[in-house]
């Protein structure tokens, strides 16, 4: 197996674009994780595990949020955006009716604008990134009912 160097290159400029700790890429059989190391003092980490409390309370949330609801996910990691330029006809709105295959944001990645399709049919319940926020790959986008 040869490992792509450009691949490993680019999530190590992901790493330093979003300040991240750690990105997974998968492709089929290949799946390549990079991560960078963190040295704390004893106040950082009790910072960081008091951010770490937060982040699973958040998370436990909007877990329970979501087994009432459907969610789009970003594919993608990079930054948000509602419109296809600024000031333009946002994609979905709350209350917004889509089909599966509806364009509901656009997340720019590497100076690519990739448009984010939806997974789902449904009628948008929430948009839970806002315009021009970074997102994770996985993080949840909107929720439909």
């Amino acid at each position: 197996m040869k490992i792509d160097k450009k691949i490993i290159k680019e999530l190590t400029e992901y790493l330093k674009e979003f300040n991240l700790t750690e990105i997974e890429y998968t492709d089929k059989d290949t799946k390549i994780k990079v991560s960078k190391s963190i040295n704390t003092s004893p106040l950082q980490s009790l910072a960081n595990e008091k951010s770490v409390k937060k982040d699973v309370d958040k998370n436990i949330n909007e877990q329970n949020i979501s087994l009432n609801n459907k969610q789009v996910n970003s594919p993608i990691i990079g930054t948000a955006y509602h419109a296809s330029e600024p000031g333009g006809k946002k994609f979905v709105e709350v209350g917004k009716k889509i089909k599966k295959g509806d364009t509901i944001m656009i997340v720019e990645a590497m100076k690519t604008m990739n448009h984010v399709p939806s997974t789902l049919d449904g009628v948008v319940k929430e948009v839970l990134v806002s315009d021009g926020q970074p997102v994770e790959f996985g993080q949840t986008l909107i929720t439909l009912e």
